[in-house]
């Protein structure tokens, strides 16, 4: 029985969300040869804001709003 989690960023329509589920689970019964009704997908979503890369928060790298501050000891 498998159990997926998928994480990914808030924003993304109920019609995406069910092709993605529909998608993976295609996937594991093709490749695993498992059931369709054994295959369990939980998505979490999370905010941007709580998403960084390269020590820069995804909210400001995709939005423009990232302000540079020097730090001085």
């Amino acid at each position: 029985m498998p159990f997926v989690t998928i994480q990914i960023a808030k924003g993304h329509s109920l019609e995406k969300k069910r092709e993605l589920a529909q998608a993976v689970t295609d996937t594991l019964v093709s490749n695993l040869g498992t059931k369709p009704e054994w295959v369990t997908i939980h998505i979490d979503e999370f905010d941007r804001e709580n998403w960084a890369v390269g020590g820069q928060l995804h909210v400001d790298k995709h939005s423009g709003r990232h302000s540079e501050k020097v730090i001085s000891n």
